[in-house]
């Protein structure tokens, strides 16, 4: 009976030992470490050598917050690239603390790593020619792009199913070579997230020759993804994340990252229901 006792109280003290795991390493070593997409501008990216974008600016205001919670006067930040491919991996291995890139809450990126309250709503949506066909019907038998291994291309996918609609989808290993394919008229359209078309088009050289769709195809919330199990540092994370929405910092990183754009419906209710403090 004593053996079986102390091997039942070993198993309920696992749980706290692994929580507290992150916030131990930060506040021993006084630094916490960010990766950051380099590739998705407006959301995330690099420039200059530098992250750049909305989620870098929202995780560069966290860092302080969530130092302040373990008695820290001050706090090394530690950018870190990451991209498509690996990004989840090392959250999941412990290179990076939370990855700070436009990421979508999904159930089956949740079966590899935790994500934060929501910090953004995006949605797919479609880059056209001027001269291209205004519905989605008018893309059936057309060449079309999406970058390979993302929620967009499983969206797309969805989405001609569901129309009854066949096209052949190009698949781009990022999105500039989408985007140029579009513009030399390669491809009839090119799909991705909202955010990503907006600042590709406002960019191009050939703007005058591009649209965007009206609409969106899906509505994603991005996250703040961590490592799975650690509760403590998630509950810091999101507590310092309510402390940004009060404040208003959520809605200054928006205007800094993307001044040319009006925040839409979604991240209007995002703000409304965003976590609240105690």
């Amino acid at each position: 009976m004593r053996i079986i006792l102390s091997a039942v109280i070993a198993l309920l003290a696992l749980p706290v030992a692994a929580g507290a795991q992150t916030l131990d390493r930060i506040k021993s070593t006084g630094e916490i470490r960010f990766g950051f997409r380099t590739d998705a501008a407006p959301l995330s990216y690099q420039a200059d050598g530098r992250p750049q974008g909305y989620t870098p600016i929202v995780c560069f205001a966290l860092a302080p917050l969530i130092g302040e919670q373990l008695g820290l006067t001050d706090i090394n930040v530690i950018f870190e690239p990451v991209d498509t491919g690996n990004r989840f991996e090392k959250v999941a291995n412990g290179e990076i603390d939370l990855l700070c890139g436009a990421s979508t809450i999904t159930l089956s990126r949740r079966e590899i790593v935790d994500f934060s309250e929501p910090v953004y709503v995006d949605g797919t949506a479609v880059a056209l020619r001027r001269d291209a066909p205004e519905t989605l019907s008018g893309l059936s038998g057309q060449k079309i792009g999406v970058r390979s291994g993302t929620t967009t291309a499983e969206a797309l996918e969805n989405t001609l199913s569901r129309e009854g609609l066949e096209a052949q989808i190009v698949s781009f290993s990022n999105h500039p070579d989408g985007m140029t394919a579009l513009e030399n008229d390669e491809i009839k359209a090119y799909f991705a997230d909202q955010s990503i078309l907006m600042d590709m088009v406002l960019n191009s050289d050939n703007q005058n020759k591009l649209k965007i769709f009206e609409g969106i195809l899906t509505v994603e919330k991005h996250g703040l993804a961590m490592a799975r199990g650690d509760s403590d540092f998630r509950l810091a994370v999101d507590r310092a994340l309510s402390e940004l929405y009060a404040n208003g910092s959520m809605a200054q990183a928006f205007r800094k990252a993307i001044p040319d754009a009006e925040p839409g419906a979604a991240i209007e209710a995002m703000y409304l229901i965003a976590p609240t403090l105690p």
